[in-house]
């Protein structure tokens, strides 16, 4: 029986997914894909990694007891913001080596777009899943769920935040991926600025996560 506690929790961890660092890495990912269906399952790998961190820690939590400062969320929420970096770096780097080329035939320039070879494996997305899982929101839930006596309710409410999660980063990776459909890949220039924007924001606001949590 699902009681209104669930229901909430359950919303949360759609909502969860819509937060801006989370938006951020989907879109950046989401450019690697020309398919809606590619993008859509990249969504559910991340929330299938970000569920398996939160039940791992919920576990230490819950089950072991185990106490971690405060301080220490910091250096996780440090990590989420460098991986952001990361990203938005590979991504650049990738779009400059197998992007927009200029050759020349009879004296007359013209512009050849390549397609980036976007790799069929979900893995990266459920690798970056499992950082964001230490961060955010989803470690206050754990912090919370400590304080219950009975480990497999805390389980259970950390699950339904999972499934949560997952179905809420499938929606966010659908709608975030349409502007690189392959329908819009056919406008170089239109994919160029896409590309650009989409991966500086991941760079400027992973910065911003390590200075608010390491300096700020």
């Amino acid at each position: 029986m699902i009681t209104s506690s669930m229901f909430l929790i359950l919303y949360a961890g759609f909502t969860h997914a819509f937060e801006t660092d989370h938006v951020l890495a989907v879109t950046n990912m989401a450019i690697a894909r020309n398919k809606l269906i590619k993008a859509v399952k990249d969504g559910a790998f991340w929330g299938l990694g970000h569920t398996s961190t939160l039940l791992l820690i919920g576990i230490i939590f819950l089950a072991i007891k185990l106490h971690i400062p405060d301080k220490y969320f910091s250096y996780f929420e440090a990590g989420v913001g460098l991986m952001l970096i990361a990203m938005g770096v590979y991504r650049l780097a990738k779009w400059a080596k197998n992007g927009t080329d200029e050759h020349h035939h009879q004296g007359d320039p013209h512009t050849h777009s390549h397609k980036p070879q976007a790799s069929h494996s979900h893995l990266p997305a459920y690798m970056v899943g499992l950082v964001h899982g230490l961060a955010g929101s989803g470690v206050l839930i754990l912090a919370v769920m400590s304080q219950s006596d009975a480990v497999s309710s805390g389980l259970l409410y950390l699950l339904i935040f999972g499934v949560g999660s997952v179905f809420g980063m499938m929606l966010a990776a659908g709608v975030f991926s349409f502007p690189f459909t392959r329908r819009i890949f056919q406008y170089g220039k239109v994919k160029l600025i896409l590309i650009g924007i989409s991966s500086l924001l991941c760079i400027g606001y992973g910065a911003w996560i390590i200075y608010k949590n390491l300096w700020g």
